[in-house]
């Protein structure tokens, strides 16, 4: 097959370095930087089985910043571009998919068109009518920040948003590249396809948020709050994971797609999706007042990404925890060695872990590092397991 995807995030690479083992595969992209580094097998992203695949397989992969040359001439067309949530409109920004889907009926009209990217309940439906496109399919993925690739060897399952000959033979693609065997496969509508992303991954955010609740409740009432999960994950129905404490859910997935699962309620009854999203607020009010408890006079911030082994820091929890000292008029100093910019939302950042231990009172940790053991007396952070 000959595929093009554009975009070339998490999902985008994955997906190229998975498909290029068997296929031919245009990736695009709009930073010229991103599609050097791909021609030279190198990865933009941090991703261990994204960089050992580029390195080491024979792939037949090529990463281009020309539509034509990407879109033109192929069987398949991937679309993994960005979708942040607006807030001012209440929904996802769709607009690199619109920018996508436009351009590829007009340079490849009979090309099946495969999006990626999460979009809102409904969108696909209407995206057919408006591109006057019958090639449209949804097809969710299920991936971790700096697992990508290793998520798509191993998928938990395949979901495609059509039943169709061409949709099995696009599950048999992602099936045929994968190392896991027996993957349980899923062909729905586009709308039921929206739905299981946007409602898994706010189940996912309601897990945290309960754990995260739990352990509010743990700390306010002087409580061990491991045992308690401890004893609560032991209930099999439970289980014993995805129950780590922090200081709230965040990365690229959850705080979005939990917003505009919310939005797709609009007069629809409910309770708790409007909770899952309220509780995320929450954890991270309660967690900056127990630092302001402290009264510091400077706060370290140990790290802006969400967990080890990823580059990405998009709406990480602990940027609110941040704002939120910050407007109380207490300084920060952020350590963050990825970050090449000298400061960030007006605070200094410093790649010297000396600096961030001398100068600072306290310093936050949303996961506890072997870096900060030396100075473990300062270190704030709600890390039980030192996973995740």
């Amino acid at each position: 097959m000959k595929i093009a995807i554009a975009g070339t995030g998490y999902v985008g690479l994955s997906l190229s370095v998975l498909l290029s083992q068997h296929n031919e595969v245009h990736a695009l992209d709009i930073v010229p930087e991103k599609v050097k580094m791909i021609n030279e097998k190198k990865s933009p992203i941090i991703d261990d089985y994204i960089s050992k695949y580029l390195k080491e397989k024979n792939l037949n992969l090529h990463a281009t910043i020309d539509y034509k040359e990407a879109l033109g001439n192929v069987n398949y067309i991937i679309i993994s571009t960005p979708t942040n949530y607006d807030s001012d409109k209440n929904h996802f920004d769709t607009s690199s998919v619109d920018d996508i889907l436009a351009k590829a009926t007009d340079i490849n009209p009979n090309a099946t068109i495969i999006i990626k990217s999460t979009i809102p309940v409904g969108f696909t439906e209407n995206a057919r009518i408006k591109f006057n496109n019958p090639n449209i399919i949804f097809a969710p993925e299920f991936l971790r920040e700096g697992k990508a690739l290793y998520d798509n060897l191993y998928p938990s399952r395949i979901v495609v948003g059509e039943q169709s000959n061409r949709a099995k033979i696009f599950a048999e693609l992602l099936s045929e590249a994968a190392i896991k065997n027996d993957i349980p496969t899923l062909f729905v509508s586009s709308s039921e396809a929206e739905s299981i992303k946007l409602f898994s991954n706010t189940y996912l955010a309601m897990r945290v948020a309960f754990f995260n609740e739990l352990d509010t409740y743990a700390e306010v009432r002087g409580l061990n709050s491991k045992q308690i999960i401890d004893g609560v994950g032991l209930d099999p129905r439970i289980g014993d994971h995805y129950n780590n404490p922090s200081f709230g859910y965040g990365g690229y997935c959850l705080p979005k797609d939990t917003k505009q699962l919310l939005a797709n309620f609009e007069n629809v009854p409910n309770n708790i999706v409007r909770a899952i999203v309220d509780a995320n607020a929450t954890r991270k009010d309660f967690v900056a007042n127990q630092i302001l408890k402290r009264d510091p006079k400077v706060v370290g911030i140990y790290r802006l990404t969400m967990k080890s082994n990823s580059d990405n820091f998009r709406q990480s929890s602990i940027q609110g925890i941040m704002k939120r000292i910050k407007a109380k008029g207490v300084s920060v100093l952020v350590y963050e060695p990825t970050l090449n910019e000298p400061t960030f939302f007006n605070s200094p950042v410093t790649h010297s872990l000396d600096d961030l231990k001398s100068e600072c009172d306290i310093i936050v940790a949303n996961r506890m590092s072997n870096d900060l053991k030396d100075v473990v007396d300062k270190v704030y952070t709600r890390d039980l397991y030192d996973r995740d």
